[in-house]
């Protein structure tokens, strides 16, 4: 499974819930662009809109040996592909519990384009510091064993 794009800060900003795996559906030489690892997941947030998943503001850089003619929009949004049954489920907890779905990996499974998708809840400035001290405390807590291990 090759990385093509990671939502690093979708992790800091939300609390992930669930993970849902979809496809994406591409337009000319987007593909290529991506091999080339150019796609940018920041700030790019799925909805579903007449009963089909889409994907706002993924930002995918023109392929430059390209055709010109063939340009698209690197900011388009682009429709994703799931099951009717998953993604009935989903609207069912998109409105129930005010939670939002938030791109978190763009991946090659088998040469095709999958998007990993976190069913996410926003976290609060308070959530934010709790997590920085969680994670500072580990690490000290990891460097103390490392130089007991040293010493030993």
């Amino acid at each position: 499974m090759k990385i093509i794009a990671e939502n690093r800060k979708a992790r800091h900003d939300y609390i992930i819930l669930e993970t849902y795996e979809a496809g994406i559906e591409l337009k000319g030489a987007e593909v290529k662009s991506m091999r080339a690892g150019k796609a940018n997941l920041k700030d790019s947030f799925a909805n579903i809109r007449d009963g089909e998943l889409f994907l706002y503001g993924m930002h995918v850089s023109a392929y430059e040996q390209g055709n010109t003619f063939e340009k698209q929009d690197p900011l388009r949004t682009r429709k994703l592909l799931m099951h009717k049954k998953e993604i009935m489920r989903l609207l069912g907890k998109l409105k129930e519990q005010g939670l939002t779905l938030v791109p978190l990996k763009l991946y090659f499974k088998q040469d095709k384009i999958k998007v990993e998708l976190g069913l996410a809840k926003g976290k609060k400035l308070y959530d934010k510091r709790e997590a920085a001290e969680e994670k500072s405390a580990k690490r000290e807590i990891d460097r103390a064993i490392k130089e007991r291990s040293r010493s030993i």
